[in-house]
């Protein structure tokens, strides 16, 4: 009887035979294929698998052939696991240990709401970086799929030891190991040394603090507010090169312009349960207008300039449309950029500048070797999975920008994709947003400004909201507790958004 297979893909690569290590074959392109087959656990094509590790050799589906081979001798299988025909290789795991599926299993929801034994059992089950042994960088398909599995389980697993931190505070001597991890993970962060060094003490000391006090929030809004019958019309105008951009107008009162921010639908986003709290929210006593950016959503997808220079004339055109002559303007993600350089050229037309979630520099400007790989990494996966059947792609994508949401925001915003812009203008847009640089003009940014930021964003840096901040005279910085790109209805932080955009906006001039 064939004991327990176990594969740990957290760290270096391990197979594991009745908790016995069994040695691999020195081949790195055959154990990069078993991780993959392993953490995909779907049917793959031959000729996929020949493309992403064999492109140099005269025969590549021998060399597949080949490394099948040792991983049959590996795993010691007679097609239970690995299911082969002329055309497919399928890795069925459903009867393996894969630590990777454990880890997804568990935080498949909201890692807050898991009670600490699980949290603490997925914590254990990191040993390091995903496949951190395997690097090949002649195979870039495989290393962008390797690289952006490892930032999402990097993210992941930082979320899970700081709950853990800030759940055991009352219990230091638990604590301070995962703390310990933490500060491993990140060494530079100040916060998590000051709090390695405060739990070292007061588990020196054997002492039980109280667990802090929490301030009691209430959301402002739960998806649609049932009291408020909104309706939305859609417009369309015209950008200097006869690029069509749609625009939507919803509420009523002082206008509130939101600058475009990509992987928009106006029709679809109106009732999706990741968007429409915003939208209600930001309708209610205002006159909201949003549009969808060029070659997303209802705005033309044929466009031959996707430049930043073009999404500033797009944002030019929309203002003008709208007919507003003075108005306070919303940036969110990228579109903070885009609404910082039209302040520029347009001093005198904006009141109040509201920045969130936003950068100065893209990435491919931010003078760091991890967020350039980071950023080539997903132009790549973009260009290969976008909008295709297969929905991992997807689904790495929407934890990023919401890790925190519940199934059915997952479910949305997976989905979102196939909706809002195809596979090339999404490569194209993302390029562009790698390369936006408006650092220079911080210092002419000449009106009221406010800055939110989310503390643990897993999509813009925390660090590059600061910056943003820092470099605009005058703005205030306001420091959202969440890991959430796009703040959900229902967790405190998007109440206090709300907040502090509502007294911001009342402010007198």
């Amino acid at each position: 009887m064939k004991g327990l297979l176990e594969i740990k893909v957290l760290g270096q690569l391990v197979v594991l035979r009745d908790a016995r290590e069994i040695a691999l074959p020195p081949s790195k392109k055959t154990r990069a294929l078993l991780a993959y087959l392993a953490v995909t656990n779907r049917r793959q094509r031959r000729d996929h698998l020949c493309q992403m590790f064999w492109e140099i050799p005269d025969d590549p589906r021998a060399s597949l052939r080949w490394s099948l081979s040792k991983l049959r001798h590996i795993i010691d299988d007679d097609g239970d696991f690995l299911r082969t025909d002329r055309d497919s290789v399928l890795f069925d795991t459903s009867g393996l240990d894969v630590d990777l599926l454990g880890v997804a299993h568990m935080t498949a929801g909201d890692v807050r709401s898991l009670d600490t034994e699980r949290l603490e059992t997925a914590a254990a089950l990191f040993r390091g970086r995903f496949l951190e042994d395997l690097e090949l960088p002649r195979c870039p398909v495989f290393e962008a799929w390797r690289t952006f599995h490892g930032d999402a389980l990097d993210r992941t697993r930082l979320m899970i030891l700081q709950a853990l931190v800030e759940r055991l505070r009352s219990d230091p001597e638990r604590a301070l190991s995962h703390a310990e991890t933490l500060q491993s993970l990140d060494p530079a962060n100040k916060q998590i040394a000051l709090e390695v060094r405060s739990l070292a003490a007061a588990a020196r000391e054997r002492a039980v603090q109280p667990p802090p006090a929490r301030e009691e929030h209430q959301a402002l809004a739960e998806g649609p507010v049932p009291c408020i019958q909104l309706s939305q019309e859609i417009h369309y105008c015209s950008s200097p090169d006869g690029v069509r951009i749609a625009y939507a107008v919803s509420g009523s009162g002082p206008p509130l312009l939101r600058a475009a921010h990509w992987m928009s639908h106006l029709q679809y986003e109106w009732e999706s349960p990741v968007w429409r709290h915003w939208i209600y929210s930001l309708s209610t006593g205002n006159t909201l207008i949003r549009y969808d950016e060029r070659g997303n959503g209802l705005s033309d997808w044929n466009v031959g300039d996707v430049s930043f220079d073009a999404m500033v004339t797009d944002l030019e055109s929309v203002a003008d449309a709208s007919g507003l002559d003075r108005f306070p303007l919303l940036g969110v993600s990228q579109s903070c950029a885009i609404s910082i350089a039209y302040v520029v050229r347009h001093p005198k037309r904006v009141s109040r500048l509201i920045l969130y979630g936003g950068y100065a520099r893209g990435r491919r400007k931010r003078g760091d070797s991890h967020q350039l790989d980071a950023h080539e990494a997903m132009t790549t996966l973009i260009r290969e999975g976008w909008g295709k059947d297969n929905s991992a792609f997807r689904q790495l994508f929407t934890e990023a920008f919401i890790p925190g949401a519940s199934r059915e925001q997952m479910a949305w915003f997976n989905d979102l994709q196939r909706q809002t812009t195809s596979p090339l203008n999404a490569s194209l847009l993302h390029t562009t947003f790698g390369d936006i640089d408006v650092s220079a003009m911080l210092g002419d940014v000449d009106v009221p400004t406010l800055v939110l930021h989310a503390r643990n964003d897993a999509v813009v840096p925390f660090e590059e909201g600061k910056l943003l901040a820092a470099g605009i005279p005058g703005a205030r910085f306001v420091d959202l507790n969440s890991a959430n790109h796009i703040l959900l209805g229902d967790e405190p932080a998007f109440a206090d958004f709300l907040r502090e955009v509502s007294s911001f906006m009342a402010y007198p001039e």
